[in-house]
């Protein structure tokens, strides 16, 4: 029969662990969640490994110990707990107690302690102990029975040691570990030890005469005249040492196996319930932890939803005649990435707390016109108002068969981004837990209708939220409008002249080719340029060029190395340039030619719910992010051109939209004023940073005044312009000294915005939109100062998403007002494109130009370049 096993978790080092070990998380009451994390993660894989009869957790205390009392100095000097760990501190004991996982802490002792003393006891009753730490000094108590698991890496990774473990790896007992600490010292317990005295030596000692006290009583026979001497003379403190090194093990504690073992009290539905407020998304799908009770938890927590399925076309039409005022949707569909092959599988309908499953896919096969008059009947019809979820892929998928989606009023995933928009994913069941604290399995055959079920109860709280954050014109205003906006601009596309498309082809190889034999040339010899290994050696081996990294596999050849070596030898700039081109060419002529639908046009997903800062991201392919640094990379936007032989492409560009935007919040009357009076405005900068009229500023100046404006935006210091415009930190720190102080109002604002970042935790657009910013009170000073960056840009970037979306919206809506055949067809950051039909175009100019550059009222003008071409390329 196998033993019985008890984990005891060190809670302090532990959490100390989990927190240096993960970025700031926090969730959205504004609690730090990173350590908490990575401790209940850590936790449940030792209980899926080891599976436990008993667990329980040990704390230090904030009052002395006798350790102090007997050594003053004892930890002296160690760092403050940081408030963002120390705040998580109360929850983790929450949490212990909602597992049923007893806590231990005793004033007068350590956690070490407690943990030695559980350990021992555990031992006496034959029963396998597992001590879980982030401490070596628990190495001590490791014995046959007694297995200590040291967590490395963060939190990845542990080592296990037992006795044998102990004197394999160090050549000592666990018992003699002890004499090494009192002999080394350990400067993080501020233990003195023996002066000149390190690891090595140590164990070297120990391991020789076995303990502190043979090792004095021998002291004649020890070798090096300076190792002996710092012994006689530091004997007692050596001793002392080690006295306060050794972890007691009878410390007066009640331990009762029953009480420990106390798997009833396990609380699943609490504990999930604190999973959701601590937004643990990915533990919230682990659990229940084996545990018998669990499982009870779970079917409590879920409830059973009824529903019908109607699966005729006579059941269809006589259900819709049902539907008054408001009903709750989602769709189940396939093949949303390939605009010709997406289509609707299922309708998913709540009504009048009556639920529905509608097998749209037979019903549309075996009676497609009857199929579709009921469903314009239900949704094209204005008055029947309608509640969604991704609403953006509804008037995708509905267009597909003809459909005009009217009515909605409410995006229950477009509403939740706006809440936060530092999630990145807002699936259904995730939002449905988070907020009504009801766990839809993933498995469940029935999760569709179950999800759209709760979509009632999800609005009234989201509703809420938003109503609460201030947000209500940019949710109804701008986001949701935006949903029917982007489903238009992609199921319209951009078409591709695939004949140019291949010339491209062959036009980049030839050049692939070329630059390759240049490199060639170069080194003196053939190799893989694609291998970091081989290029390493041709760089810093044979060509010796300076080393800059080095990585575990060797020497490292990233990109900024590569350019912190651009002037050592003509070599880099090749390499450069091969790797943009071969990334080029299989990302955007290769790659391009694979998602082009059969209508020989290309329909990029428009992402609203992903990136924090309110932009719109493109994928499938990603069309925003075609590098233009070299004429190839430009070259690429020939091959998109307008549907017809009679349209033409469109591009509208605001003009420095960021600095007009940062003119306006900072509300500086040098930069409102350069603006109102269209002067060029890095023109303007330079001669204000560089002090000279603005006729005798050089092309130098203005190219770096450039970089300071555009800079400024992004909250950049004086390191990282030295670096961009290759002058000293101390000329950068200059030109940013200077023109704070030809723009005061700019430094204010930069000051006023990271001060209220640190108040409330996150910034707002000029719409309201919110950026949660936790890294802003990150005790690490390098993500500190990402955050204050991050607080800087956050409002400018995201209120110009704000402006360009709202501008989007505005013009969708002028132009199928006025039934103009031209269209949307792509937004790339500041940019609209539209494929314009040339009788219409001096109508649709004037429309895209008065909505662009009157979509706000700024303290500045807002201005929009507007150009056209046969393909994206003139255009643009």
């Amino acid at each position: 029969m196998s033993k019985e096993r008890l984990i005891i978790l060190d809670g302090h080092s532990l959490m100390n662990r989990a927190f240096y070990a993960l970025p700031p998380l926090t969730n959205t009451e504004g609690l730090h969640t990173n350590a908490l994390y990575g401790f209940t993660n850590m936790l449940i894989k030792m209980k899926e490994e080891i599976k436990p009869n008993y667990i329980v957790c040990t704390f230090d205390r904030k009052a002395p110990t006798f350790r102090h009392e007997e050594y003053k100095e004892y930890k002296a000097g160690r760092k403050r707990m940081p408030e963002e760990l120390a705040e998580q501190f109360p929850v983790l004991k929450d949490l212990l107690q909602l597992m049923a996982i007893d806590i231990f802490e005793i004033d007068g002792f350590e956690a070490d302690d407690l943990i030695g003393t559980l350990s021992k006891f555990a031992e006496k009753n034959d029963i396998e102990v597992y001590v879980v730490t982030g401490d070596r000094d628990a190495l001590q108590l490791a014995s046959d029975n007694i297995k200590v698991v040291i967590t490395k890496k963060g939190m990845s990774e542990k080592e296990i040691y037992d006795k044998n473990r102990m004197i394999e790896d160090f050549g000592v007992t666990p018992t003699q570990f002890i004499d090494v600490k009192g002999l080394m010292g350990d400067s993080s317990d501020n233990i003195p030890g023996v002066p000149g005295i390190g690891e090595k030596t140590a164990y070297k000692l120990i391991q020789q005469y076995g303990s502190i006290e043979n090792l004095l009583q021998n002291i004649d026979n020890v070798t090096g005249n300076k190792v002996k001497q710092n012994l006689l003379e530091y004997s007692e403190q050596a001793i002392f040492s080690k006295r306060l090194a050794t972890i007691i093990t009878d410390v007066p504690i009640d331990i009762s196996l029953d009480s420990i073992k106390s798997k009833e009290s396990f609380d699943i539905d609490g504990l999930r319930q604190m999973f959701f407020r601590l937004q643990f998304k990915s533990l919230l799908e682990r659990l229940p932890i084996d545990d018998s009770e669990a499982d009870k938890g779970v079917k409590a927590l879920e409830e059973v939803v009824n529903y019908k399925t109607i699966d005729s076309i006579d059941k269809f039409e006589s259900l819709a005649k049902e539907f008054k005022e408001e009903i709750y949707f989602s769709l189940e569909f396939s093949d949303l990435n390939v605009y010709s092959k997406c289509k609707i599988q299922k309708i998913y309908i709540s009504f009048n707390n009556d639920n529905y499953v509608i097998t749209f896919n037979s019903l549309f096969e075996e009676e497609k016109d009857r199929t579709i008059n009921v469903i314009k009947d239900i949704f094209e019809n204005k008055a029947l108002k309608k509640v969604g979820y991704d609403n953006k892929a509804s008037y995708l998928l509905f267009n597909r068969i003809g459909i005009n989606l009217e009515g909605v009023i409410f995006d229950i995933k477009v509403a939740a981004y706006l809440i936060d928009s530092s999630k990145g994913e807002y699936e259904l069941s995730n939002l449905i837990g988070e907020y009504l604290k009801v766990d839809i399995r993933k498995d469940d055959e029935d999760i569709h209708i179950k999800q759209t079920s709760y979509l009632k109860n999800l609005k009234e709280v989201l509703e809420q939220k938003i109503k609460e954050y201030d947000m209500d014109k940019l949710l109804y205003e701008v986001e949701q409008p935006l949903t029917e906006v982007l489903a238009a601009v992609e199921a319209e596309g951009f078409k591709v002249d695939t004949e140019k498309l291949e010339e491209l082809g062959v036009k980049f190889k030839k050049e692939i080719e070329i630059v390759q034999n240049d490199i060639y040339s170069l080194s003196g010899e053939e190799f893989n340029i694609g291998s970091p290994k081989q290029l390493g050696k041709i760089l810093f081996e044979k060509l010796d060029l300076p080393v800059i990294k080095k990585t575990k596999t060797g020497y490292s050849t990233n990109a900024e190395v590569l350019e912190e070596l651009m002037d050592k030898h003509p070599i880099i700039e090749k390499i450069l340039y091969y790797r943009q081109l071969t990334k080029l060419h299989s990302t955007y002529v290769e790659g391009l030619k694979s998602v082009i639908d059969t209508d020989g046009k290309i329909h990029s997903s428009l992402n609203q719910t992903v990136t924090t800062t309110g932009r719109l991201s493109s994928t499938e392919p990603n069309l925003q992010n075609i590098p233009i640094k070299y004429e190839l990379g430009r070259e690429i936007r020939k091959v998109f051109i307008p549907n017809e032989a009679e349209c033409i492409i469109l591009s509208a560009d605001y003009s420095q939209i960021e600095l007009r935007v940062l003119a306006h919040i900072a509300e500086d009357e040098n930069l409102i004023d350069a603006f109102i009076n269209h002067s060029d405005i890095h023109t303007k900068t330079a001669s204000e940073v560089f002090r000279v009229p603005i006729d005798e500023v050089t092309s130098l100046m203005r190219s770096r005044a450039k970089a300071v404006n555009f800079g400024i935006v992004y909250g950049i210091g004086d390191f990282s312009l030295a670096k961009d415009l290759k002058i000293t930190k101390k000329e950068a720190k200059i030109y940013i000294d200077t023109y704070f102080e030809r723009y005061p109002n700019v430094k204010k604002y930069m000051e006023d915005i990271v001060k209220g970042a640190k108040d409330q935790s996150f910034v707002t657009t000029i719409l309201n939109r919110r950026r949660y910013i936790p890294e802003i009170t990150a005790s690490n000073h390098m993500v500190k100062a990402l955050g204050e960056r991050l607080a800087m840009n956050t409002p400018i970037q995201g209120s110009a998403a704000d402006i360009i979306k709202l501008a989007m919206v505005n013009v969708y809506k002028e132009l199928k007002q006025r039934n103009l055949k031209s269209t949307l067809i792509l937004q790339v950051h500041d940019e609209l494109i539209l494929n314009v039909y040339k009788e219409e175009l001096k109508e649709v100019q004037a429309i895209v130009k008065k909505e662009m550059e009157q979509v706000l009222e700024l303290k500045v003008p807002l201005e929009v370049d507007v150009n056209l071409g046969d393909t994206w390329y003139e255009a643009k």
